[in-house]
């Protein structure tokens, strides 16, 4: 039964709420207590629930330093402090997880709240950081969140910029393809028989008259050589960012780099996905999951099948079919198998899904074994 606490009339302050009854205990009894926060950018929401599941308090925290080692204390007055589930340990809770973590304190990520319990109990941020405790006390939530630091995190770092260059370079081509399109005659005629590579570096170079900005001949030629340039600047800046993300991902994991059809573009998002401890992950079926690559049952009746996943981490997803398809053109056992399957019946999106599967496994192995022998090493 979940138990609401009401609201204190004599209490002045916003972040204040009023403390359920404590239950009886013991007399030298020490209170197991679970916490559970709700994560937003400015405050954390901290609960707290005794061994029994009861509601001990909840209370407001800022989300700074100083904040963070407030709720960890207020946390502790209540007892012994032995779970704490924190919603958004990707995001607004990256840094509580990482300071509990420091703290020595286990933590387990949880997720939203269920809908249906929400649209049944209403939201607020005492609820959600009381459900968070609720998923964390139940073993319904047992996922180890990410640890921050480390190499991991500033290939993370470089990606995303180097993912934001890469689209917005895309978005420059996609532009330029579209201005030729609708150019003149004589211009689109001129500009259509080149390769990628010559139509960037012709539009890059040309010196239109701005004073004839009015005409649009002059006009597309100017808003090419733009976006041309804009094209040049971007693929330096990728450039720039692989020479510091390649030896990066091989100083990180040098067996995962290693693996056929892994480049460092690939192997990175994988690194970032398993994140700095890749031993969290319990086995290769929960990192195929996490990837989105293992299909999920959808039998009922006499109907015995499987679904495509689209949950997980679609980046990773992504990842895992550019390996398949590099492999698919190089790797004379991946097309050897991809023959054999075919000839079983399935068709080319099943033959990847299941080579997905296959790539995942061997990529988990690299995971884990690499930090193994690491750790065993030192």
């Amino acid at each position: 039964m979940t138990h609401q606490p009401s609201t204190d009339q004599h209490c002045t302050d916003q972040h204040c709420t009023d403390q359920p009854d404590q239950p009886d205990q013991p007399l030298g009894a020490v209170v197991e207590v679970t916490g559970g926060v709700d994560t937003h950018r400015d405050t954390h929401t901290a609960a707290a629930l005794d061994r029994q599941g009861r509601l001990l308090g909840h209370h407001q925290f800022p989300a700074t330093a100083a904040g963070y080692t407030a709720l960890l204390g207020w946390l502790r007055t209540h007892g012994n402090l032995v779970l704490v589930g924190v919603e958004g340990t990707g995001s607004y809770g990256a840094e509580l997880a990482f300071a509990l973590h420091q703290a020595g304190v286990a933590v387990v990520e949880v997720d939203r709240p269920d809908r249906a319990a929400r649209r049944r109990d209403g939201k607020s941020d005492p609820l959600d950081a009381e459900a968070a405790a609720r998923a964390a006390q139940s073993g319904r939530a047992d996922g180890l969140p990410k640890q921050r630091g480390g190499p991991v995190q500033a290939l993370a770092a470089l990606r995303v910029a180097r993912r934001s260059a890469v689209d917005q370079r895309a978005d420059a081509q996609r532009q330029i393809k579209s201005l030729i399109v609708t150019a003149p005659e004589p211009l689109r005629a001129q500009l259509r028989p080149l390769s990628d590579t010559e139509l960037i570096h012709h539009c890059a170079t040309r010196r239109p008259d701005p004073a004839r900005a009015g005409d649009p001949h002059t006009a597309t030629v100017l808003a090419l050589r733009s976006l041309a340039r804009r094209h040049q600047q971007l693929s330096t800046e990728i450039n720039q960012l692989d020479k510091l993300i390649t030896p990066l991902v091989s100083q990180i994991n040098p067996t995962l780099y290693a693996i056929s059809g892994l480049g460092p573009d690939t192997a990175g998002q994988l690194l970032v996905t398993a994140g700095n401890n890749p031993e969290r992950l319990r086995s290769e079926a929960a990192f195929a999951m996490l990837c989105g690559a293992a299909p999920l049952p959808a039998s009922s009746g006499r109907t015995d099948r499987h679904r495509l996943n689209r949950g997980g981490d679609r980046q990773a997803n992504a990842a895992l079919y550019r390996i398949v398809l590099t492999r698919l053109r190089h790797d004379p056992r991946t097309r050897a198998y991809a023959e054999r399957r075919t000839e079983d019946g399935l068709n080319k999106k099943e033959i990847i899904r299941c080579l997905k599967r296959y790539v995942a496994r061997e990529v988990y192995t690299a995971l884990t074994h690499t930090r193994n022998d690491l750790e065993q090493a030192a």
